[in-house]
């Protein structure tokens, strides 16, 4: 199909603008419904080497987990008198590490989550639940954006570990050094710097930002012209490297509602999925290198009934 512009889209009832209705009154897979077999197969005609780049860090790689999140408790237990080992996970939250964020995770407003859902049908009913899309899995374009060397154009002194906000126009001109065009169902991946920041820490600063309190992060500006611009790029899905693709702390207060949190309006009224603490050092050091920028994206969530997260199981084919 072909989406509307921002523009056109009906208003939503607090601010802001609503892609509710836009798949079905009963959908749960929001944007990534623009992802089908014509998308795939146009994504796989941009691979030229086969180089396979993960995209993900170690479950374990924020320690402690960061926004105070329990860390993985990895339990290895022999069977079969030592000969064989199974392995059970405990305290495993899938958000602690790369991960996907399912359109059950935040509410545009009070029992307002995406596509008209309440928070009863997100607990008990499965609405917008992570299994939605591990059933349908992800193959499809990805667009590379370096915004790490856009914002020390901008500021010589940038740190991801700072309330750094990237603009509309940070992001049209990593596109444009990228000399790539949006196209519908792609996947928006943006690099921050901030896993290299964050592993440059020692063991105390780590301690002190795991506190949601203390943690600044880079990420997007919380405005609507953010909004505005990541819906009329026409993508799936925007993944990037920092903890909250937003810049950190949000803005709760009732003045700056809706779009001082993005995620109310990307997740709750957009249906656009959400990636954070990807590992993109690599991908997008790879893509400087051999001077492009789109590549295939595979992903398989975890298929968790209910689920409102998964680590992003993803990888780059260049």
């Amino acid at each position: 199909m072909e989406l509307p512009d921002y523009e056109f889209l009906p208003p939503a009832p607090r601010g802001g603008r609503s892609g509710w209705g836009l798949f079905g009154s009963e959908d749960s897979l929001g944007l990534m419904n623009l992802i089908g077999p014509e998308e795939t197969l146009a994504a796989v005609q941009v691979v030229r080497s086969g180089e396979v780049i993960p995209l993900n860090a170690s479950l374990s790689f924020a320690s402690p987990p960061l926004f105070g999140r329990a860390p993985l408790a990895l339990d290895l237990q022999t069977t079969a008198k030592g000969r064989a080992v199974e392995d059970v996970y405990n305290e495993f939250n899938p958000s602690a590490s790369s991960q996907w964020d399912a359109l059950g995770h935040v509410a545009y407003d009070l029992d307002a989550f995406y596509n008209g859902a309440s928070l009863s049908d997100v607990l008990n009913e499965g609405r917008n639940s992570i299994a939605h899309l591990a059933q349908k899995g992800i193959a499809t374009r990805g667009v590379v954006l370096d915004l790490e060397s856009v914002a020390r154009e901008r500021d010589a002194s940038y740190s991801p570990g700072t309330s750094f906000s990237f603009t509309v126009d940070d992001l049209e001109k990593a596109r444009a050094y990228a000399e790539v065009t949006y196209r519908q169902g792609d996947i928006i991946v943006l690099r921050t710097g901030f896993l290299r920041w964050y592993r440059s820490l020692s063991a105390r600063d780590r301690e002190l930002v795991a506190d949601a309190r203390e943690l600044r992060a880079c990420g997007l500006e919380h405005t609507e012209r953010m909004a505005e611009y990541l819906w009329n790029s026409h993508a799936a899905a925007v993944v990037a490297d920092c903890p909250s693709l937003e810049v950190w702390p949000m803005d709760y207060s009732a003045a700056e509602f809706p779009f001082g949190s993005l995620h109310r309006i990307l997740l709750g009224q957009f249906g656009m999925w959400i990636g954070e603490l990807w590992d993109l050092d690599k991908l997008a050091d790879r893509c400087a290198e051999i001077g492009r920028h789109e590549v295939l994206i595979a992903s398989a969530p975890l298929n968790a009934d209910g689920g409102v997260s998964s680590p992003a199981n993803a990888l780059a084919i260049l």
